[in-house]
Order: C-alpha cells, then sequence, then structure tokens
C-alpha cells in the first residue's frame, strides 16, 4: 500500500478507531493490514457453485408459454450469477426474468454467464461464451471484485465500456448494475470500510460515464449492500457479504423499471435532478448525483440536439416507479425448459 492512499484512509477514517488513537502513516497502514486479515477471515471464500441458471425459459403465472421468448443475458460476478442461494429461482437472473414476463406476458428466455469472482478483464469471455446469442436485453452486475483486488477505474471501466459496446452491436439494450457500495459489509471495521466506501463509489462514478457513452444505461445499486442492507440482515446470506433470496429480489426489482423501460414496456419516471431546469447534464455530473442516491437510472440524452459536449456524452437522471406485482407470487411461475428446478 503506496503513501498516497494510505494518506487517503487518513482523511476519511479520521484519527481514531474504537479509542485507539492511530499516529502516523506507519500506524494506519499496520491497522488496515490487521483488518484486511481480519476481513479475510471473517468472510468465507466461496467454494459452491451457485444453482444453475443458464438456458432456462421462465413464464410468469398465466402467461403463455407459445409466444416467442424475449432474450434476456446476465453478465458479471457473483452478484449477478447468484452465489449464497440454493434454488434457481432465488437467483437475480431468474427473478428479473419473472417480473419482464408478467410485465411483458410473454415468456423470458434467461443466459446466464455471470461467474463468482469475475472483475472486469472477464467480461469479454463472457461476452464470447454467450456464442452467438442475439439478446434483446442484457443486464450486467461488476465492479465489487475490481475494488476487493485493487484494480483502479482507468483499468477495468474500459473493459465494461468495450463490452457494452459489444453487446449494442448485437442489438441488445444494455443496463448495468453498477459496483454496490462495499463501505456497508458489516465484516469490515473502520477505518476500512470508510475507505471501501470511497473506492466503490469512485468505480461506479466512472463506470456510469462509460456506460452512458457506450449507449447503454446504468441503475445505481449502492442500496444492493447499502443502508437498506445494514437495517435489514435478512437480505445478506449466511456469509454476511453476498445477499440472500431476498437481498437479490430487492436488487431485480431496483434494476427491473430500466429493463422494463429498456425493453419498450414503458414505465413512468420523475426526474431525479434537484435543479429542474438543468434535467440533462454532463454524465460525469449525472454520476456523481446518482452514486449517492441508490436506484437512480442514468441514461444518454440530448441537449440543444448534441448528444455531447465538450465535457462528454449528456445524461439525464430518472427515478422509475417499481413495477406493481401481481397478487400471484413469483413462487408460481413456471420454468418452462428442464433445466430448472
Amino acid at each position: 500500500m503506496g503513501i498516497r492512499r494510505a494518506r487517503r484512509i487518513a482523511l476519511y477514517a479520521g484519527g481514531s478507531v474504537g479509542g485507539l488513537a492511530v499516529t502516523g502513516i506507519a500506524g494506519l497502514m499496520g491497522l488496515m493490514w490487521g483488518e484486511m486479515k481480519l476481513a479475510e477471515r471473517r468472510i468465507p471464500v466461496a467454494k459452491d457453485p451457485p444453482p444453475p441458471s443458464n438456458d432456462t425459459i421462465w413464464a410468469a403465472a398465466g402467461v403463455s408459454r407459445g409466444r416467442p421468448p424475449i432474450r434476456l443475458v446476465l453478465l458479471g460476478d457473483s452478484t449477478a450469477a447468484g452465489y449464497g442461494v440454493y434454488r434457481d429461482r432465488d437467483t437475480p437472473g431468474a427473478r428479473l426474468a419473472i417480473g419482464i414476463s408478467e410485465a411483458a406476458r410473454r415468456p423470458v428466455h434467461l443466459t446466464n454467464v455471470a461467474v463468482v469472482g469475475a472483475e472486469s478483464p472477464d467480461l469479454p469471455v463472457q461476452v464470447d461464451a454467450l456464442d452467438g446469442k442475439r439478446p434483446e436485453l442484457a443486464v450486467i452486475m461488476i465492479g465489487a471484485n475490481d475494488v476487493t483486488e485493487g484494480t483502479k477505474p482507468t483499468v477495468a471501466v474500459p473493459y465494461l465500456e468495450d463490452t457494452v459496446g459489444r453487446l449494442r452491436a448485437m442489438g441488445a439494450e444494455v443496463v448495468v448494475g453498477t459496483c454496490p457500495d462495499l463501505g456497508t459489509i458489516r465484516p469490515l471495521a473502520q477505518p476500512l470500510r470508510a475507505y471501501a466506501r470511497h473506492l466503490s463509489r469512485r468505480m461506479a462514478r466512472e463506470q456510469t460515464v462509460a456506460v452512458v457513452r457506450a449507449g447503454g444505461r446504468t441503475v445505481s445499486l449502492g442500496h444492493l449492500l447499502g443502508p437498506l442492507f445494514m437495517t435489514h440482515l435478512e437480505l445478506f446470506s449466511e456469509d454476511r457479504f453476498h445477499p440472500s433470496a431476498a437481498g437479490y429480489d430487492a436488487a431485480a426489482q431496483a434494476v427491473l423499471p430500466s429493463c422494463l423501460d429498456a425493453l419498450g414496456l414503458r414505465t413512468r419516471a420523475r426526474s431525479a435532478s434537484p435543479f429542474t431546469t438543468r434535467r440533462v447534464k454532463p454524465a460525469r455530473k449525472a454520476a456523481a448525483q446518482a452514486v449517492a442516491h441508490p436506484g437512480t437510472e442514468v441514461a444518454g440524452a440530448e441537449r440543444h440536439g448534441q448528444a455531447s459536449g465538450k465535457r462528454g456524452p449528456f445524461a439525464q437522471l430518472r427515478r422509475r416507479r417499481a413495477w406493481r406485482r401481481s397478487k400471484t407470487s413469483p413462487e408460481a411461475a413456471v420454468p418452462v425448459s428442464a433445466t430448472a428446478s
């Protein structure tokens, strides 16, 4: 850990932890090293694979199986793969597919190529794994492992931007759930928790700008491990790091309205900008605001007929109204293909 990084830690951590005064860079670096080792011991290493959710067709209750399915693909890390749950219908991919099926009244064919432990440089391989499939909608959740492994946004984000561009070239609409706020993971102590929050928010900001530039849209997933999870421990799985079935459902419901809108299923939305006369703004400013307001969508926009200016692409922040579920439980959804359990 370099001196510059340690100084940043000191800035965000204050000067004491649990009543123990930390004096000097060397002492702070030692404290951080100790906290990292404790966190490694407290957070179990992923061993069992997530339940299979690839090449499965889902149909919400009452949806005709005879209609052509919407083609949905998921890419990313353990969050997209659904690590921490035991049934395929509890994975975020399945929850998204069921929600889309209910809204569109069509089956949804889910292809999930996300990999536990994946980082942004692994995304090109995941796109290759689609093997010629031409999805209508692609959802990406990535970034947490880049932060924990110390990969800088300048290294990680170009892979994401390239991936969004490739998927757009295939004809897919792309929705990216940006890096979650790792500063709320309970096994992390201060000041490591504060520093993790700083790094993950910086990653999310850079992801947002790149995705808009590549033609996709983002949804801030700060609350995937954020305030909602801080107060509702049932949203964490047994390792207190990955979401539980309820947690993945909350994440899927946050992304679902943007997915529906991307598919042309109109959703109600309002501007998320506090300045009503400046709803369209440079993407970098929009990204900074979205990071602090989980659930905010950022998508490309035009100002005076132009999609970008001197400061880069323009964007608009929106808060989309959550999709109203029917009274029928998602448990009643029918996995049409033989691969579903």
